[in-house]
């Protein structure tokens, strides 16, 4: 019943854009299944009402489908496609984003032994389960409120927070909850991501970036291979990569220059690495972007 009404819905309130007249709420609608195609997780929680989705971080594999929900507690390099999208079907889906503060309050509101603990070492940063009656519930309350103007200044809020405690009180809390503790392995792993994504295109030794979040080198990479399925040489690849293929969508005929700005000393090993990555060197792989506008890849169905 939940999912018919939340197909529903987000058929109703989808926009080309994704967003929504509530801040953080996002709704897709994608009608084809597209080749693999990479962007950025953002830390989010999707939910699917209809069709089907393939992501892929590092050598993991999510797979997710109507009735289940992701959640992705570290924006991480991932890899998506669309396994049951068309115009006759099309994926459908809710997105809401996770904010660590509001993470931390609602932890720091609950009483003793109300919101079950974090786990001492890291988790994967993303995780798909089944969805409960009692999330679905709480989605379908939110996307109603896009109905009701007067009463969704008030109301909103709230129904994002019980979201948010089905969320840490549930099968995936694990990860929800570490988002919120500024102490946890997952926060320490996120401020390396955030510090690898900022400076992408310099060199730098593991043991610096360790040194950065405070772990020794031996946790921070046990820890950072956990939340990433990736070395911190191997994220900074697919960064690397991906900006890149940002790069050459506006430049095309500027192999070279892009591949020099993304960090890359070596033409030989850009093309390399990027043909190994997308599929075609970089310039053919050019050529292809200016024709195409692919749909969107991230967590997000």
């Amino acid at each position: 019943m939940h999912l018919d009404e939340l197909r529903m819905l987000l058929n109703r309130h989808a926009r080309p854009d994704w967003t929504t007249a509530i801040d953080g709420v996002l709704i897709s609608k994608v009608e084809r299944s597209d080749p693999p195609a990479p962007s950025m997780s953002g830390t989010v929680l999707a939910v699917i009402a209809q069709g089907a989705k393939r992501l892929a971080l590092g050598n993991r594999v999510f797979e997710y489908g109507a009735g289940q929900y992701l959640v992705a507690s570290v924006d991480l390099p991932v890899t998506g496609q669309f396994t049951e999208a068309s115009p006759e079907y099309p994926a459908i889906g809710f997105g809401l984003t996770l904010e660590p503060s509001a993470v931390a309050e609602l932890l720091l509101q609950a009483g003793p032994g109300e919101a079950p603990r974090a786990g001492g070492s890291a988790v994967s940063g993303i995780a798909v389960s089944d969805a409960p009656d009692a999330l679905l519930d709480a989605v379908v309350r939110l996307l109603r409120l896009l109905d009701e103007p007067r009463d969704r200044t008030v109301l909103a809020p709230l129904v994002k927070r019980e979201i948010l405690w089905r969320l840490i009180t549930g099968e995936q809390g694990g990860i929800v909850r570490q988002l919120g503790l500024a102490d946890s392995s997952l926060s320490h792993v996120a401020r390396a991501v955030r510090w690898i994504r900022d400076h992408y295109a310099q060199p730098f030794r593991v043991e610096e970036v360790a040194r950065l979040t405070g772990m020794s080198v031996s946790a921070f990479y046990r820890n950072f291979q956990a939340v990433t399925a990736m070395s911190p040489i191997q994220f900074q690849k697919q960064i690397r990569l991906q900006q890149a293929r940002l790069l050459l969508a506006t430049h095309p005929n500027d192999v070279t220059g892009v591949g020099h700005r993304v960090g890359y000393d070596s033409l030989s090993q850009f093309s390399r690495e990027y043909r190994r990555q997308f599929g075609a060197p970089p310039s053919q792989d050019a050529t292809a972007l200016r024709h195409t506008v692919p749909a969107a890849a991230g967590v997000l169905p």
